[in-house]
């Protein structure tokens, strides 16, 4: 390059590993983590050695999109091989850690018996000693749970397990990343850094500001070895500047899945973001990077799961992100890892937390905690939340993945917060069942048939039309469905008109339109304006 002033080109995915997968938050909490390493990384790694030709043709069946695959043809067995070894030498501990867990379990369902806990805590295995209180519940089921800051102080949290792997996407298509690991590849960069390293918002910096080649190199320890790859990951060309919404409106941009942008003249607030790439040809139309504003006032997590915090893009944005606004959840649960703990542990340094009807402040807007129920597979899990937005004196709802199982819940909440003027509600009414996400922390298998009924769910028509009719929108948007092409690789979702989503979010609009309100189910992109 002619000038050593480039910018980081529009294209290029950082992408966050753990022990060589695809990082999502189950793998950044130690005891997710390590139950994570045994009931699903080594798990699939044993069978894919076994029977690399059953893998190969699981991936090519629609049926099986999302399932324990490894997609890499299968080939590449003797680096599978490798990795798993690697993984069970490397991660002694989390193993050590997770067998500990399940022997804990079986010592309580053995012997706590509705006397007494505290003789018991000198049969809590070695490992676990001063990380775990044991409790019962008030039917005296016993139970335990972890102090987790203690376990982000630990041997069981290592950031040597977290690495960034560098490298240009030209398409949308990606396999399914929580079933296959990262192998070398070469035209990728793999930097052994942890996620909170500063470097990185550097290199993202330079997405709209140049900066200097060497100055990178230096910050992230490029080696002569890696330089030629690295260069290819820059261009001289200036990206197109963004532009900052002026108006005296609120501009509400869609950019995928539950991803929504509010912009006034003064504030930003991003929803669960995810953003596409962009650089290339594309088929179906988005909002991208450049359509961000330099300073994101706050991003608002709903819940806990992959395809609504993607540390792909969160990373990437930390750098522009004033408060980050999580739900709380301090019960030290296994199933409910701390959000605030995990963020904060990745290099975010501005995590609010906030609950059930807890309201933020600032300027002329204000952001209360709605409750959010289902979707969880009867789990009890705290961490999530929906949003209620107001600016001045308008009032949006975002329902996220929230099953309306009880609609009285909201009936309440309307009765505090009144009626509002749009509502963004997610229609993922099938949703994939409890083991697809949550199966490597359970102690013992659920049977086949339980495991069914508790799905990871979100609303269908009937339950969405009593949304609607709680809160009196005068619109309404379907989102959340994980039906644009940038998101597959981490939904696995592929719909057809006949798809029982489709089918329900399709009556809640026609039901919508027929009594005056505008109804849209949202894909790819879609501005609003209010």
């Amino acid at each position: 390059m002619k000038t050593d002033q480039v910018y980081l080109k529009p294209n290029l995915v950082i992408e966050p590993l753990f022990d060589n997968w695809y990082a999502w938050s189950h793998l950044i909490s130690p005891s997710t983590a390590a139950m994570n390493v045994i009931g699903r990384h080594l798990k699939i790694m044993s069978s894919y050695i076994q029977a690399p030709t059953a893998h190969a043709a699981a991936v090519k069946n629609p049926k099986m999109l999302g399932g324990p695959f490894i997609d890499y043809e299968g080939k590449r067995v003797g680096e599978i091989e490798k990795l798993r070894n690697d993984t069970l030498e490397n991660q002694k501990e989390l193993i050590v850690f997770s067998e500990a867990v399940k022997e804990l379990d079986l010592m309580l369902k053995t012997k706590a018996k509705g006397y007494s806990l505290e003789p018991l805590y000198k049969e809590v295995p070695e490992v676990l000693k001063g990380y775990v209180e044991l409790i019962y519940d008030l039917n005296n089921q016993p139970s335990f749970r972890f102090f987790e800051s203690l376990l982000y102080n630990s041997e069981f949290y290592k950031e040597t397990s977290q690495s960034i792997s560098l490298w240009l996407t030209n398409n949308d298509e990606r396999p399914f990343v929580l079933s296959t690991p990262r192998l070398e590849d070469k035209d990728k960069i793999h930097l052994n850094i942890p996620f909170n390293h500063k470097g990185l918002d550097v290199l993202s910096k330079m997405r709209r500001t140049p900066n200097s080649l060497k100055v990178i190199k230096e910050t992230l320890g490029i080696t002569s070895d890696m330089e030629s790859v690295f260069d290819s990951f820059f261009t001289t060309e200036a990206p197109k500047p963004y532009e900052k919404y002026t108006g005296d409106k609120v501009r509400m941009r869609y950019f995928g899945h539950a991803c929504i942008l509010i912009e006034t003249k003064d504030v930003s607030i991003l929803l669960d973001p995810i953003i596409s790439y962009y650089g290339y040809h594309q088929e179906v139309d988005r909002f991208s990077d450049m359509h961000l504003p330099e300073v994101i006032d706050y991003v608002l997590i709903t819940h806990n799961h992959q395809d609504h915090i993607l540390f792909e893009t969160l990373i990437p944005l930390r750098h522009k992100i004033r408060n980050i606004v999580v739900p709380r959840s301090s019960n030290g649960s296994l199933q409910d890892p701390s959000l605030k703990l995990m963020f904060k542990s990745i290099g975010f340094d501005n995590v609010i937390e906030i609950d059930e009807m807890d309201t933020i402040n600032f300027k002329d807007c204000a952001i209360t905690g709605i409750p959010f129920i289902g979707e969880h597979s009867d789990l009890n899990i705290q961490a999530k939340i929906c949003h209620h937005v107001s600016v001045g004196g308008f009032k949006i709802l975002f329902v996220a993945d929230s099953c309306n199982v009880e609609s009285k819940i909201y009936e309440h909440v309307q009765t505090l917060i009144g009626d509002v003027d749009v509502i963004f509600l997610g229609m993922e009414c099938d949703g994939a069942p409890l083991s697809w996400l949550y199966g490597p922390l359970l102690s013992e298998p659920l049977a086949r048939d339980k495991d069914s009924s508790r799905r990871l769910a979100g609303s269908n028509f009937e339950r969405g039309k009593g949304l609607v009719e709680a809160f009196n929108p005068k619109e309404v948007y379907v989102y959340a469905m994980g039906q644009e092409p940038w998101l597959e690789f981490i939904s696995s979702i592929k719909y057809t008109d006949e798809s029982n989503p489709i089918v329900q979010s399709d009556l809640l609009i026609k039901y919508c339109n027929n009594n005056n309100m505008i109804a849209e189910r949202l894909f790819g992109e879609k501005e609003i304006m209010y």
